[in-house]
């Protein structure tokens, strides 16, 4: 599993990159073509991660649950976010992942609920979660960078 928390932590740092070096006006636009924005996307994964991770594992979640209810799937973009949050943001890409590896090297996560995924996949473990998780970040990662793309085309 050390290959797939060194894809994570860097998945995590590549979105970080994006959420530090991107104003928070456009971090919170919404661009042409698409239904949420580069921020969304980005809390997003954090939300994500903890459903299926401790959810799904029947553990209490490692961040606070506004997150979860606020950028879970299904949810709308919030438009009115403060730096205060941006920077919580930051904190949490970071640390969500350094727990998580603790947790699974703790063996944290013995009992899951299976689950089939959007995408058509069925998880049936924690390691097929983690493995899922990745690749969920990086369609999201996907998505952030396309969006920031489009922002910078639309200011031309």
């Amino acid at each position: 599993m050390n290959y797939h928390f060194q894809a994570h932590r860097q998945v995590r740092r590549n979105l970080l990159e994006i959420l530090q070096n991107t104003s928070t006006k456009d971090l919170l636009l919404i661009p042409d073509g698409f239904n949420n924005n580069i921020y969304w996307n980005i809390a997003h994964t954090v939300a994500t991660q903890q459903l299926l991770h401790y959810y799904l594992s029947g553990n209490p979640f490692r961040i606070d649950k506004y997150w979860i209810e606020t950028y879970k799937k299904g949810t709308l973009p919030n438009l009115d976010v403060q730096q205060s949050e941006v920077d919580d943001l930051a904190f949490l890409l970071t640390e969500t992942s350094k727990v998580l590896m603790k947790d699974y090297d703790d063996d944290f996560f013995p009992d899951y609920t299976s689950y089939t995924t959007s995408f058509g996949l069925d998880l049936k473990n924690i390691q097929d979660a983690i493995i899922f998780n990745n690749m969920h970040e990086s369609l999201h990662l996907g998505y952030a960078m396309a969006q920031k793309r489009a922002i910078l085309g639309e200011q031309f």
